[in-house]
């Protein structure tokens, strides 16, 4: 089972995954980072800010979820412009050792192959920071894929395009494929922390959490991972039927457990 921790709000729960952060990157300098994009993980990049202050973190390493595959990089809205703007430059770390799956139609029919020799290179990831969708989703994983499946490129269905539609001038701007880290990608990682805020995404996350794992859920592919973490805010948080025993569990867990 995961852990759930059910906190008042966006800024408490940024405070508290960025904490787990900061010490990952003071007891492993050259820690590797999943970076996740979109409005939810922001109140966390935003609590590290101040976090990291005076801790070195020149040989951090992080590997985005996903892109957009055909959209121009510079694109302020491709998740190389959004790593580097919302990330790499307010924390401070190093452009080189961020990376992120590579759109480029030209050589679309290799990169995910690519992507993940990359991962597998820098030792894996330690922490993958994610969110979820209102249909499950993880990553650009959509509903169907396999809880097997390596970095690869997806065509987005049309709820997904919808709901990015606003950060794009209007849906049709919205690229309909991407490169994604697969479910089995991602649950290579050492440790999962999802988090997720809002009523809009309490059936997903109780699905997630509490339901049966099913590839129609990609999110729940997280209850076969042995070290998960969900920060939730009280809206997200809404459907779970096991919400008193998560906030007993948390109120009562050893300080020297951590997330």
């Amino acid at each position: 089972m995961a852990e759930v921790v059910i906190v008042t709000s966006k800024d408490d729960a940024g405070a508290l995954v960025a904490d787990e952060i900061g010490g990952l990157v003071v007891r492993r300098p050259d820690a590797v980072l999943g970076l996740a994009t979109g409005s939810t993980p922001l109140p966390v990049y935003d609590a590290l800010r101040p976090g990291l202050r005076g801790v070195d973190v020149s040989r951090v390493r992080g590997f985005a979820l996903d892109e957009y595959v055909g959209l121009d990089p510079a694109h302020p809205e491709s998740y190389r412009s959004v790593i580097a703007r919302e990330v790499v430059e307010p924390l401070g770390l190093d452009p080189a050792r961020i990376r992120t799956p590579d759109g480029d139609l030209a050589g679309i029919a290799t990169a995910g192959e690519r992507y993940e020799r990359e991962i597998t290179a820098a030792g894996g990831v330690d922490l993958q920071l994610l969110g979820i969708g209102t249909d499950g989703h993880i990553g650009f994983n959509e509903p169907g894929s396999s809880f097997a499946s390596l970095t690869r490129v997806k065509t987005l269905t049309a709820q997904t395009r919808a709901d990015n539609a606003r950060f794009f001038d209007s849906v049709d701007d919205v690229p309909r494929h991407c490169i994604t880290q697969g479910l089995g990608t991602i649950l290579r990682a050492r440790h999962l922390v999802l988090i997720a805020f809002g009523e809009a995404k309490a059936d997903a996350v109780a699905g997630a959490v509490e339901g049966p794992v099913s590839a129609m859920l990609p999110g729940s592919a997280i209850q076969l991972h042995p070290h998960t973490t969900v920060v939730l805010d009280e809206a997200a948080a809404s459907r779970l039927r096991l919400a008193d025993y998560y906030r007993y569990t948390w109120e009562h867990k050893p300080d020297w457990q951590g997330l």
